[in-house]
This record gives structure tokens, sequence and C-alpha cells, in this order.
């Protein structure tokens, strides 16, 4: 089986405990700062793997190292490390993240830029294109691409909305070429 649909089905499972317990954001954040924590130190996640330490020796890094997570979060993480699936954290994350988002009605978005976005500019980005996915706001994430030129280019999710300077010099250029 695809690991994405098994990370879902883990992601699924956590985020109906999170509802039935009215803890959504409670343990989206400790999901949050799992993912995180898991990227900054991969070594981590390769000690995990290592056949040479017993499961129990595993367990007790996992229970030290996330002791401050919620318990639904906690028993995921020593579910999946019994079950040789801890490589599924970071897409499980993913996964509930979306789930989260999905029900209150928010969409991640990342807005490249030339020049760092003001609070103001990224709200009114989130007013006019959150409408247009059907949501009712947007988080976006702004990257700094300076060859942009100007203007802005918005993905939310797998569509791209180019407004920058460089994305419409490149449409010119295709039609004077076509």
């Amino acid at each position: 089986m695809n690991q994405e649909v098994i990370a879902k089905r883990y992601a699924s499972a956590l985020f109906q405990i999170a509802l039935e317990q009215q803890q959504l954001d409670w343990i989206e954040e400790d999901v949050r700062a799992v993912r995180q924590a898991l990227a900054e130190n991969g070594e981590f996640l390769s000690l995990l793997s290592n056949p040479n330490l017993s499961l129990e020796k595993k367990k007790a890094l996992v229970r030290e190292v996330f002791a401050g997570v919620s318990a639904p979060v906690k028993n995921t993480l020593l579910l999946l490390l019994e079950r040789h699936r801890f490589g599924l954290v970071p897409e499980l994350a993913d996964q509930f993240i979306a789930l989260a988002n999905d029900a209150r009605g928010i969409a991640e978005a990342i807005a490249y830029s030339a020049r760092p976005l003001t609070d103001e500019e990224l709200q009114a980005l989130s007013d006019v294109f959150a409408k247009k996915v059907g949501k009712a706001t947007l988080h976006i994430e702004n990257i700094v691409e300076p060859e942009l030129i100007g203007g802005v280019k918005l993905r939310i999710g797998n569509r791209i909305y180019d407004g920058s300077v460089s994305g419409q010099l490149e449409r010119i250029q295709r039609q004077l070429i076509g």
C-alpha cells in the first residue's frame, strides 16, 4: 500500500480523536512541533530505524523526546514505532494539518514575491484568493524570490496564480514566438 494512503489513515484516526476530545488546536500544535523536530533532527529518525536498538529503548527515547506532547499524539508516535512506520510521521503531520485546515475552511498557500510582503498585503491576498478556492481564509507563507522582478506568484495546493512581472514577460515571449 502507498505510504501516503497509510499516513492518511493514521492522520484521519488522530483527527477523529482530536475532534472527539475537542482538542483540535492543541493536537495540531503538537503535530506541527513533532514534524519540525524531526525535520531539524534527521539523525533521530536514523536512530529509531537502527535494528540494534530494542523496541523498548526506542519507545523510551520517543517518550523522553516528546514528553511535552499530548497523549493522543504520543500514543500515535508509539504505535507507528511498534509497527515500524515511524518514517511516516512527516507525511502523517501534513495529512493531519490538511484535515484540520479543511475542517476550519482554511487553505495553506505560498506567496512568492520579489520583496517581503507586509501583513496587510498578505491579508489582502488571503481575502481575494480564499473566495476563489472556496475557503474562509488562507494561511500564507511568504517566500522572497528576487528573480520575479515584481508582483506575486501564489500557490494554493496544486493551483498557481502568477501575477509576477517575470511570468508576464514569459507569456509575452510565448505569444511573440507562437
